[in-house]
């Protein structure tokens, strides 16, 4: 697995985002909270996309809140690729950008459907805890809230 940061303009990545927007749009009803193509090429967010040679696999975003504190954004595998570990490398590698850029912390939300149960389970075995809503969501029982402590100090 190769994982890249992405600009987002490849045909393979555009069909990808789109079945994922599009499928959190449906699940989500008023609770979505997806990013389009336009909204993840904002400059505070970098997005990843895994491949094994011409193939994708999955993708991924981090987005900067602020100095100390980064969120999850827009994990999604290939439906043809669920099971294989592209979600925990990612994931994984996302923490270590986190890491690498000082944050004290990472967040994300999530769906509490069934349908997100496998991304939860993921969350919970890499060491992210329920917390409250973080930045602008709100409660909603239709959301879960995870953050992760990075185990570094608050450099100001």
């Amino acid at each position: 697995m190769e994982i890249k940061v992405d600009d987002l303009t490849g045909e393979k990545i555009a069909e990808l985002i789109k079945e994922h927007f599009e499928s959190m749009q449906a699940d989500s009803l008023e609770s979505c909270h997806a990013l389009d193509l336009t909204g993840l090429r904002s400059p505070e967010i970098t997005f990843w996309s895994v491949w094994d040679r011409e193939e994708l696999l999955g993708c991924g975003a981090l987005k900067e809140l602020n100095k100390t504190h980064g969120e999850i954004k827009s994990m999604r595998t290939a439906s043809d690729h669920l099971r294989k570990g592209v979600a925990r490398t990612l994931l994984e590698h996302i923490i270590g950008q986190a890491k690498e850029r000082g944050y004290t912390k990472i967040s994300l939300e999530t769906g509490s459907s069934d349908l997100f149960k496998p991304a939860v389970h993921l969350y919970e075995r890499l060491g992210f805890e329920y917390c409250a809503p973080f930045e602008d969501y709100t409660e909603d029982p239709n959301s879960i809230y995870m953050t992760m402590d990075l185990g570094l100090p608050n450099v100001k």
